[in-house]
């Protein structure tokens, strides 16, 4: 059974263990948060990109639609033209302008026809696409909310922690107290279990001074390692 300082230690230690488990959890949540936020941008990317084409295609079957309304004009100016012909050559000319233009007005509603087509499937696509990335998008706000109570939560929780890590420091003696966090910054836990002979916190053989130091009763005197410089306590088991 560890002496009363050893066991003051150790309550010290719990408590400390407590406040940086906190402190981590809550050091974890802007990352968290982060992600999230990146995943809902994706979603929202996604959409963007599903419009994007959508909006193509419209632009394109809008610029073929402007191509036909042109090509009609012409077609009806030859028409027009060929009526008001008197030579016999310049009918024929204005015949093959007037066969050509049809032929156009031809193609040109063809490929209208084609962007109509792919405008159907992508406004499917897109409805299809869209009412899952928003779904996703909706848990990933969910998840927002989840961290964000979360992140109010450990922050209390954190609060009485430092408390509790404190009044745990009221009664231990100074001197053992400065061995502590001296120990503290460098390792983690500072009070380690020496069984077998071993150091719990670097596992390596200590010295007898050592182990004498972590079997001792006395409160002024600490045992070591002589390694890593953990303060240590003897555990039979």
């Amino acid at each position: 059974m560890p002496h009363a300082v050893l066991t003051q230690l150790l309550v010290v230690q719990d408590r400390d263990a407590r406040r940086r488990q906190l402190e981590q959890q809550l050091a974890a949540v802007p990352g968290d948060r982060a992600r999230v936020e990146k995943e809902i941008a994706a979603e929202k990317a996604a959409i963007d990109a599903a419009k994007a084409e959508l909006r193509e295609l419209e632009t394109k079957k809008k610029l073929l639609e402007t191509e036909i309304g042109s090509a009609e004009t012409k077609l009806a100016r030859y028409r027009t033209q060929q009526l008001s012909v008197k030579k016999n050559d310049e009918y024929q000319a204005l015949g093959k302008e007037i066969d050509t233009m049809v032929a156009e007005i031809g193609g040109l509603e063809e490929r209208e026809l084609e962007v109509m087509y792919a405008i159907d499937a992508a406004k499917q696509r897109f409805a299809a696409a869209e009412a899952v990335l928003k779904g996703n998008i909706s848990q990933h706000e969910a998840r927002l909310a989840t961290l964000a109570d979360r992140e109010k939560n450990l922050g209390a929780e954190l609060v009485e922690a430092k408390s509790a890590a404190v009044a745990a420091r009221g009664g231990v003696p100074e001197l053992a107290m400065r061995v502590y966090e001296r120990v503290a910054q460098r390792h983690w836990p500072a009070v380690v279990p020496l069984r077998g002979g071993k150091c719990g916190g670097c596992h390596l053989k200590v010295s007898s001074e050592a182990e004498s130091g972590s079997r001792s009763a006395d409160p002024a005197k600490l045992g070591t390692c002589d390694q890593c410089g953990r303060i240590l306590y003897w555990d039979a088991n």
